[in-house]
């Protein structure tokens, strides 16, 4: 039967607009702003039970809804940026698998989907099971669980798109023939550069004691007219943090005991680092402060 009379509003069913969050919108943007495009993702079951794949389905449809993300299935290998392998990686199933991840294009990404596509799972020791991904080809990111949540799936596709965005803009450098990378703070010895670096991080964590022996080698380089040992005791002055100051007067003190040896070549370092500007500005200053601290000069 044909109606050829329109149905009444009351009658029609009318779906709510979809906005996102002020919160997702912020993270979509953070995910997709190096990518500038929407992310395809093939997924290879190389001898699953399903679960992860029910999980993985669960995902990409409206409920948990991934794509609002930018992360999008693909049915093809060659059109894909993030693999993703789940069950354990059986005998019949491994030149597949290895198949769909030369046909991706490069930069790929790969992801390891659950307890047998991580370490084998309970199939580990099987006669027929190879063990997990990680047995054939680099894994860049492990989700794990028997099955993994939706929850958990996603934020393991966000993991893997910024992973995705850092080899995006990855560049080889390739050192030229005759090539030498330049030395940082190369107006300062060496042996006291080392000394500092050593010392600041000692007192204050690896990480950020190198921050703190940066700042403090780039005064002992400012060029400003006032000598070194004058630019050390005004980077102390300028400083409101306790341990900070602590720290920088600690460099100081290593930096002028190291030649005093009791032969007055604390003096002669004393007296070098007063007078050149900036440190090194003069071979023959340079000669003295290097000549202190046992090594060549100019």
């Amino acid at each position: 039967m044909i109606i050829d009379r329109p149905v009444p509003d009351r009658l029609q069913h009318k779906l709510d607009q979809k906005t996102l969050d002020e919160s997702v919108q912020k993270a979509k943007l953070a995910l997709l702003n190096d990518i500038k495009r929407s992310v395809y993702l093939y997924r290879v079951d190389c001898g699953g039970c399903n679960g992860c794949e029910i999980e993985i389905f669960s995902t990409i449809t409206p409920v948990f809804d991934a794509e609002r993300l930018g992360i999008r299935n693909t049915p093809s290998p060659r059109h894909a940026d993030i693999l993703v392998y789940t069950g354990a990686v059986t005998r019949a199933m491994r030149m597949p698998a290895v198949r769909a991840y030369g046909g991706a294009p490069d930069p790929k990404l790969v992801v390891s989907y659950g307890a047998c596509g991580c370490t084998g799972g309970v199939f580990h020791d099987n006669y027929c099971v190879w063990g997990g991904t990680d047995k054939l080809f680099p894994v860049d990111v492990y989700i794990p669980g028997c099955p993994p949540s939706p929850a958990q799936t996603i934020y393991g596709f966000a993991i893997a798109l910024g992973l995705l965005g850092q080899k995006l803009h990855h560049a080889d450098i390739v050192e030229q023939p005759g090539e030498q990378a330049p030395l940082r703070f190369a107006e300062v010895p060496y042996k006291a550069r080392v000394t500092i670096e050593r010392e600041a991080r000692r007192l204050s964590g690896y990480c950020y004691g190198k921050d703190l022996s940066d700042v403090f080698l780039r005064a002992l380089e400012k060029d400003n007219g006032a000598g070194a040992l004058a630019n050390v005791s005004a980077l102390i002055a300028s400083q409101t943090d306790p341990r900070r100051v602590e720290v920088y007067e600690q460099l100081r003190d290593v930096l002028l005991n190291m030649a005093d040896d009791g032969r007055s070549e604390a003096e002669m370092l004393k007296r070098s680092l007063e007078t050149v500007v900036p440190l090194g500005g003069s071979c023959e200053a340079l000669a003295v402060l290097e000549n202190a601290m046992g090594h060549e000069g100019c």
